[in-house]
Formats: structure tokens, sequence, C-alpha cells
């Protein structure tokens, strides 16, 4: 059964939820997973790496966008999904007291990754628009500082993690602020860890920081999702991307943690991209979701709320200033303590039935104050839900100020 996160029941504020709890992958690849399945080599340990047709899709599906041949044994590596795949990358390369640059707000997973090896981080916050709590902006509105992150490398700095689309906020880092990013690790030999899990979902223009110059490709490892791709959370198929002397270290690393991933599940990923095209799968998704984020975004432009429109994935930041909490409203004690947008999440989900994450969760308490306003909202559902909860969410009015 499919949890829907807008029913208060099934939810608890501040809880994560990124999965696409509605949109369903496509038959097409639900039923490569049930081939797989029935295949006896299939259910078999994969090599480390990754079996090898899903290694060779993969390699054929991003050459076209890849600055460079990519080689499916050489640069090419599956994980059990995403987040592994970055665990893999930290173990293999942050050694005890080695510094790792992260932008707030950050996907809360990069912290005990990092952490777990002996490394420190050091945060760079991407500010919000300075007029974002007076009217609707975009996602690209939210800048990177670039004298700041300048400023945070020091001799010490391994390794920068870099995220577009972005999580939560839905920015695609255009080409010059990739290039000024790029060209500050290539100066102080920084090793950049490009999540581009939501590289299919972007509504403007998209650039991969490895496609910059040779001198930044040879520092960029790339991090990818079936399971972001083709809807199918569960699956933890994962991969990184990058030069071999750089995947080597990471494949090492990953074979220790895990050894190897779900073999049906790699087989079916890699019809799944051998498939696609066929299918005009990857221009239907983006035609979809974009419409589902406009479909939501109709509440807020109702109720004269702003937003930040999203540029890419599937998240909706909403600025909730000027919705006045009732000052005799009881929190319970582990929610009175937090920002106000944990209140604010709270009251939604007790008052209305609907869910959000409270983004403090994805800043450090120095930078909280940045978006204490804001709360971030999942589109990815299907209609009939989305317009139930703008209708939920018309429960705003009275407290509107």
């Amino acid at each position: 059964m499919v949890t829907d996160p807008f029913k208060p029941a099934k939810r608890v504020a501040g809880q994560r939820q990124d999965v696409c709890s509605a949109t369903s992958a496509p038959d097409f690849v639900l039923d490569a997973a049930r081939d797989a399945l029935s295949r006896v080599e299939c259910n078999q340990y994969s090599p480390t790496k990754g079996r090898p047709r899903l290694k060779k899709a993969l390699a054929d599906a991003y050459n076209p966008f890849w600055s460079y041949p990519l080689d499916p044994d050489k640069n090419v590596t599956i994980t059990t999904g995403a987040n592994e795949g970055m665990l893999s990358a930290f173990m293999g390369f942050v050694e005890p007291g080695d510094e790792v640059i992260v932008f707030e707000p950050f996907f809360d997973q990069y912290i005990s990754n990092i952490e777990m090896p002996g490394g420190k981080i050091v945060y760079v916050p991407l500010h919000p628009p300075k007029d974002g709590a007076t009217k609707t902006t975009s996602a690209g509105d939210w800048k990177l500082d670039i004298k700041e992150l300048e400023a945070a490398i020091t001799d010490k700095t391994r390794m920068l993690v870099l995220n577009s689309p972005h999580n939560p906020i839905g920015k695609v880092f255009t080409k010059e602020e990739l290039q000024a990013i790029g060209d500050l690790c290539v100066k102080h030999n920084i090793i950049i860890l490009s999540d581009e899990v939501y590289d299919r979902l972007y509504y403007v223009p998209f650039t991969r920081i490895s496609n910059l110059s040779p001198e930044i490709a040879k520092l960029t490892i790339t991090v990818g999702s079936g399971g972001k791709n083709f809807y199918c959370t569960g699956w933890r198929v994962g991969w990184l991307i990058g030069p071999e002397n750089l995947i080597k270290y990471v494949s090492a690393a990953h074979t220790r943690i895990c050894f190897s991933s779900v073999s049906p599940l790699q087989e079916a990923t890699a019809v799944a991209f051998e498939q696609a095209d066929a299918h005009d799968f990857w221009n239907q998704s983006k035609k979809e979701m974009q419409g589902k984020v406009k479909r939501f975004n109709q509440i807020w432009d109702e109720l004269g709320l702003p937003y930040s429109d999203p540029e890419g994935g599937y998240f909706v930041l909403a600025n909730l200033a000027n919705v006045k909490l009732p000052e005799d409203y009881e929190f319970p004690p582990h929610v009175a303590s937090r920002p106000r947008d944990f209140k604010l999440s709270w009251f939604l989900i007790k008052e209305l039935g609907i869910a959000a994450i409270p983004p403090t969760e994805f800043f450090t308490e120095k930078n909280a104050h940045l978006v204490e306003d804001w709360l971030r909202f999942a589109v990815c559902k299907n209609d009939d839900v989305l317009d139930e909860a703008k209708e939920r969410l018309r429960g705003l009015k009275q407290y509107i100020h």
C-alpha cells in the first residue's frame, strides 16, 4: 500500500520523505524487473562493480552528454543507491581531519556519510532571495557567494559536494556558477562529488560540471540514481561515473561496504535505460512532473503566498511568513523548542492534514534563520492527491494576515 503523506496519521513533523510515493515506475520498467526475477543468472551475485549490461547501458545513455568517452569498465561503478555511492566516495578519499565543503541546505545523509571516515564538514550557505517573503521568485534566485566559498577553502579541504538539480530548493546551478566552483576546485585540487540524481528532471538549461573543462572533469565524480530516474526509489540502484583514477578507489570502498548490489534490479535498470528513448520516457517524465509543479503551485497564487518556483526536481518551497499561528496554540515540547518552520509543519499536519518538511532540517543551527518561514512540499503525487492537498490548504485563509 502506498503511503499518502498528506494524511496526518501517516507522518510526523520533521520525518524525512524523499520517495516519490504516488508516482510509480512505468510498465516497461516493472516488466523488466519481473523478467529479471525469473532468470537464474539474474538472481546470483553481480560483479562488485556492477552487472556488465547495466554499466554498458549507462555508458551508452550518458556518452552523448559527457565530455569524454565513457568506458563501462573503467568509468562506471554500480552502487546500492546513490547514498551508498556517496558513502563509498567519502570512504575512498576522506581521512580523519580532512575537510569537505557542503552547501546549505543539504541532503541530510551527506553529513553522517562524511563523518563516518572522520571528515570535518565545512558549511557554505546558499542565500534565499531577499524578497522571497513578499513575492514569488525562482529557485535560481538562491545564490552562492563565491567569495564565501573561497574563504571556506583551507589546505585541509579534500572534497566539495555539489547538488544540481538541488534538493530541497529545486535550483539548477547555471553554467557560470558551476564554472566558478569548478575553477576554485582546480586551483586547490579539490575533488568534486556532483550529486545529480535528479538529472532527468530539469525545466531550465542543465549543465554538468564535469563537462566544463578537462581539468574539472579529472576531479569530478558524478552520482546518479535509477530509483530517482524511474520512480522506483526502493530498488536502491545507483552509480558513480568519473575518471578511472578516481572510480577505482570508490569501487574498492563499495566492495568493502556491501560487496555488490541487487542483481535483478540492476538488470531491470539496464533494460529501462535501453528502452527509455523508445517510450519517450524522459520527455514525458519531465513534462508530467513540471505539470504537477504548476498544478500544485496554483494554491499559493490563490492564497497570495509567495513560493520559490523550482527549476528541477519535484519539490516546492513555499514562504509562510504571512501565516500567523494562534498565539495560544499548544505545541509538544519537541516542536516548541524548534524553529518556526517546525511549528508551521506541525500545525499543517494537525489542523489541515497536510505534511511538509521543515527546511531548517537541511541547515546548521547557525544558518537555520534563513529558512524558518519556508516549508518544503513534494509534488510527486497523483493529481487527485494534489487537488485534495490544495483544497485542504485553503484552510490557511483564516490565518493569513
